[in-house]
């Protein structure tokens, strides 16, 4: 398959090609479709070269569109003219692939949409693309998009949720005028796969009720299922939550499919080299040294122990906290006696052979290095964080 992609460069355009440079060099395997060509236009390709790849595309991405220009008028131009151009060299070539363009909702011209000249550039294009439709039989796929978010987004353009990204990875000042304004936010990624569901035939299709798409199987439109209705103080806190977890060394909730996984991996993408690596305190003494390194909301932390050649570590019993330890370097014995019994359990351990084993409540436990040279390293996780006011933690020897 040959795809045309208008606006490559774009925010949108960038993440579809690079995606769709997964699937040309297999290295995204779960669809069902092969990609043996990718034509990339922008405003700086040759105008020449649109005639070619219309007259070889067999699916159109049309993705091109003016979003800041100097003077409204451009709005039209950029969103309705080159519309044009692009159906005019695939009606040249007699080519009905299937075509889609990316609208927005402001397209609907309701409410504070009512006098946008953008949103009306848009609405615009999409009559175009229905009537190109109606003359020529090709397949017609409109997308409405709202406010899109995610990696490679520019910030101090349209997108305040890129300016906040760059800004507090950078330590930059914001300014939020109102803490209660909702956005709806589409991820990119989510609209990536949305495109290459609409190239399986799988489009969500829809009608509009007011700004809200409704489910339709033969509805219009097309619309990407999943998107977030989030505040711009709800954006913000999380943020601020980021920024401070090299420090708090906490990881904030983030669910499967949340907006606060995804705005956290678009954050990540505005680090600046220095903030790319940061320290952890190692607690060092002669037997070696301990080090937490993530801690979570609501399921505990993680640690890395080190020990000495010949060291014993532990010799202590919990209550209610329980563990894991993950021998990844070296060659030790954990050992594991229940509290008030002669009972001992032992597990010979070596990154040789990467186990997981339980620290059991009421058992006082310990690991000792039993290599001569080499240190023993232990990947340690606590079902709670560590609370100096109630450790629950007790001293007593195993045996």
């Amino acid at each position: 398959m040959k795809i045309l992609v208008t606006g490559a460069k774009g925010f949108a355009g960038k993440n579809l090609v690079a995606n769709l440079k997964n699937i040309r060099d297999g290295k995204n395997r779960t669809r069902s479709f092969q990609v043996e060509e990718i034509f990339e236009f922008d405003i700086d390709t040759d105008k020449a070269l649109l005639d070619e790849y219309c007259a070889k595309a067999d699916f159109v991405f049309n993705l091109a569109g003016v979003n800041r220009p100097k003077d409204n008028s451009e709005f039209m131009s950029g969103n309705f003219g080159f519309a044009g151009e692009l159906l005019e060299a695939l009606k040249k070539h007699k080519n009905t692939c299937p075509v889609m363009i990316s609208s927005s909702i402001q397209a609907t011209l309701i409410g504070r949409y009512g006098e946008s000249d953008y949103g009306k550039s848009k609405l615009a294009g999409e009559k175009l693309f229905f009537d190109y439709g109606k003359e020529t039989g090709a397949k017609v796929l409109v997308y409405r998009f709202p406010n899109l978010f995610g990696k490679w987004c520019r910030p101090n353009y349209n997108s305040a949720v890129a300016t906040f990204c760059n800004n507090i990875a950078n330590d930059l000042p914001i300014q939020v005028n109102d803490r209660s304004t909702q956005l709806e936010l589409l991820y990119i990624d989510d609209l990536v796969e949305e495109m290459f569901d609409a190239i399986e035939n799988k489009e969500h299709r829809c009608e509009y009720d007011g700004l809200d798409p409704a489910a339709k199987d033969n509805g219009k439109y097309c619309y990407v299922p999943t998107t977030h209705k989030v505040t711009l103080g709800e954006i913000v806190d999380l943020l601020d939550t980021f920024r401070a977890q090299p420090n708090t060394l906490v990881m904030p909730e983030i669910p499967d499919n949340s907006f606060a996984k995804k705005l956290y991996s678009m954050y990540l993408s505005y680090l600046p080299k220095e903030k790319t690596i940061f320290d952890l305190k190692m607690n060092c003494d002669d037997r070696g040294s301990f080090t937490e390194l993530l801690k979570t909301m609501n399921c505990g932390q993680f640690s890395v122990n080190i020990s000495k050649p010949g060291i014993t570590k532990g010799q202590h019993w919990h209550n209610s906290k329980w563990e894991f330890f993950i021998v990844v370097a070296g060659h030790g014995l954990i050992q594991e006696r229940k509290i008030g019994t002669d009972e001992v359990i032992e597990f010979e351990v070596s990154g040789d052979k990467i186990q997981a084993i339980h620290m059991l409540p009421g058992y006082t436990h310990n690991i000792i290095n039993l290599s001569d040279t080499e240190n023993l390293v232990t990947v340690m996780w606590a079902n709670e964080q560590f609370d100096p006011q109630h450790p629950d933690t007790f001293f007593e020897v195993v045996k």
